[in-house]
């Protein structure tokens, strides 16, 4: 799972891929001299959840989790590159391919990567229990591929710990420390060690991407405590404690930055109410949040409401993605003059390039790198609507809220209007172009598969850039030859490929979008979303 924030950009992430190679070389730590820095291309590569499996075998059972048996229906049977809608996890052959790909038709077009995890098999063949030194030497091909494939040509990787690579700190940090050696920079090797988290400035002084180790936040891991109030020494508190002071430090540096998200079917209670505080406390100096692991493609918010002390009878259950999705957004303010942009956080999901259960996909980001439109010299603004105000009475001099965050967290919140979270100038996301492998039923030695484009967040008019801008590759936010033959003349006024034609991906852009998908006359939008949402093709 990864998140960005503004930028100077921090960057959070927690789930990685994994590549195909069964036996991989030692990792040597890449030794590069930068005489000059690479001109930005105002694009970067996220890609999660790969989970190859070096036991997949073809035209096998899909019931055996593709690894045994040739049933005798064909339905029935893996293919190739992959069984789409199925629990099956990715063939070493997919895993290459698409990395393969990247290598040859993307890495040229790109800043830098987002590797949101999971390079691992899931466990879930009784007969082929996956061992720690399985998910090590997974990590170590795909960490060998990856560092072949983008950091050999100057670009950085910024990795991050899946749920599937294990989470207990000490042994999984230390060997982690060694794998990602020529990703993590020297002055945070410390920190790895100690925490499996750490930063990179992918632009110098101006850029930053945060790796989190959110797996000390995840609900589903009983080796850590939960962030609670008291528990101070709490692995999850004290990473929080780091990231407050990494986000302060990029602010007074005038950086902007991005992190991991969170979701509440996902954390502990108290680690989705720190990480939701610290996310709106410094949205002036946050872009965005982006992750994986949910292996479906849609955005949801953190809120200012997350926040509020609400009794734990009130809180509602896990529902089907979709709906819970639609309920939330429908809970917008109707009207959009009522919003107050102050109070939320976008966080992206990203699917994953695992054909399990849907299809293959990997996504391609273009951000602001314009030298023109960035407010210089203008002092943050200061807000205080936490501390002392609202609901933070005599709720919190008793249980179960004494000992909550929420009672807890008092510190002016940063939000600007004119930060690029929220006005697009130089740093703040412009859209995605996602791509994904359609077919796989039909690939086979002599014909591969293809990568297409499935859909773009931009509006068909922002690309192809007017002027004396297309002398500048870079300008293009998706490169020309990258689009489908209907797509590449100037003049296309309509295109499936376009639904939702965002200018940006703004918080108030976001909010927009799923204030229509919260109204229920917007039924082709919905039909549209959901499609997507599942990659139903």
């Amino acid at each position: 799972m990864a998140r960005w924030l503004t930028f100077e950009l921090i960057l959070l992430l927690s789930i990685f891929a994994m590549t195909v190679v069964l036996s991989a070389p030692p990792q040597v730590p890449l030794q590069v001299e930068v005489t000059k820095p690479r001109k930005l291309r105002g694009r970067f590569l996220q890609i999660t959840d790969l989970h190859p499996d070096p036991y997949y075998t073809n035209h096998a059972s899909q019931s055996s989790a593709c690894h045994r048996r040739k049933p005798k229906k064909e339905k029935q049977r893996s293919n190739l590159y992959g069984t789409p809608f199925s629990e099956c996890d990715s063939p070493l052959i997919l895993t290459n391919f698409t990395l393969d790909f990247l290598d040859k038709h993307w890495a040229s077009e790109l800043d830098f990567v987002i590797w949101t995890g999971d390079n691992a098999r899931h466990d879930n063949d009784r007969k082929l229990p996956r061992t720690p030194s399985e998910i090590y030497e997974l990590n170590r091909a795909v960490a060998s591929k990856m560092e072949k494939t983008f950091g050999s040509k100057g670009i950085p990787v910024i990795p991050s710990l899946g749920n599937n690579d294990v989470w207990r700190p000490n042994s999984i940090t230390s060997e982690f420390s060694s794998i990602w050696k020529s990703f993590i920079p020297f002055p945070m090797y410390q920190v790895f060690q100690r925490g499996g988290y750490f930063h990179v400035e992918v632009v110098p002084n101006a850029l930053a991407v945060i790796s989190l180790n959110t797996m000390y936040f995840y609900d589903s891991n009983k080796a850590v405590g939960g962030c609670g109030y008291t528990d101070r020494d709490d692995p999850g508190n004290l990473q929080f404690d780091w990231l407050e002071v990494q986000l302060t430090m990029f602010r007074e540096r005038k950086m902007q930055v991005s992190h991991v998200p969170p979701s509440p079917g996902n954390y502990f209670p108290e680690c989705y109410v720190r990480y939701t505080e610290l996310a709106l406390r410094f949205q002036d100096t946050i872009v965005g949040h982006v992750y994986g692991h949910m292996n479906a493609d849609h955005f949801t918010f953190v809120e200012a409401v997350d926040l509020q002390l609400v009794a734990p009878s009130q809180v509602s259950g896990k529902a089907e993605l979709y709906k819970d999705l639609i309920e939330e957004f429908s809970a917008l303010p109707k009207k959009a003059k009522e919003v107050n942009y102050d109070n939320y956080g976008v966080i992206n999901v990203s699917p994953p390039v695992v054909p399990n259960p849907y299809v293959p996909t990997f996504r391609v980001f273009s951000y602001n790198v314009s030298e023109h439109g960035e407010i210089q010299g203008k002092k943050r603004k200061h807000r205080h609507d936490r501390g002392k105000h609202g609901d933070k009475g005599s709720e919190c001099k008793a249980e179960p809220y004494k000992n909550s965050w929420k009672c807890h967290l008092n510190g002016p919140w940063h939000s600007d209007p004119d930060s690029p979270s929220r006005r697009n100038q130089r740093w703040t996301p412009l859209g995605y172009a996602q791509y994904y492998l359609p077919n796989l039923e039909n690939a086979n030695k002599s014909h591969k598969p293809k990568f297409k484009l499935e859909y773009l967040t931009f509006p068909l008019s922002k690309l192809h850039p007017d002027g004396d801008t297309v002398k500048q590759k870079f300008d293009y936010p998706v490169p020309v030859h990258h689009l489908p033959r209907s797509l590449q003349a100037n003049n296309v006024s309509t295109s499936r490929y376009a639904p939702y034609e965002l200018n940006d991906l703004t918080i108030g852009s976001w909010v927009e979008l799923a204030r229509r998908l919260g109204n229920s006359k917007e039924s082709k939008l919905r039909k549209r979303f959901k499609k997507l949402m599942y990659l139903e093709y």
